[in-house]
């Protein structure tokens, strides 16, 4: 079991790696995607690339894990409340679509970090 349980550890944390390569590289294709209400624009591209890169890493080599899911589980919640939600509302139907689909996605993702935090409570 335990080696299931370390594959699963690696298999969540590579796609945050590249998620946040992604952000650091493409960065100007995504800074559309930062709701205009949310000063700064490109800059938090950046910053949640960097903190998806943290996170992957950290998964990965279980350094930091239960601080790095933690944190991982409160960054997704606030792509669902500031892009997700908002989303819904889009007048594109296949906006809403999107929009739903990621945010289910994301909840999936939040929830898989809070059971990886919750696994490793008793470590730093």
């Amino acid at each position: 079991m335990k080696n299931l349980t370390n594959i699963g550890r690696i298999i969540y944390g590579l796609p945050f790696v590249i998620f946040g390569l992604n952000h650091l590289m493409g960065a100007d294709g995504m800074a559309g995607m930062v709701p205009s209400f949310i000063p700064g624009g490109i800059v938090w591209i950046y910053v949640t690339g960097l903190a998806e890169l943290a996170a992957g890493i950290a998964i990965i080599s279980k350094k930091y894990i239960r601080l790095a899911t933690l944190l991982l589980a409160c960054l997704i919640g606030v792509y669902i409340l500031t892009i997700h939600i908002p989303g819904l509302g889009s007048a594109d139907e296949m906006g809403k679509i999107m929009s739903m689909v990621m945010l289910l996605k994301d909840l999936g993702l939040a929830g898989a970090a809070l059971m990886i935090s919750g696994l490793h409570a008793d470590e730093q």
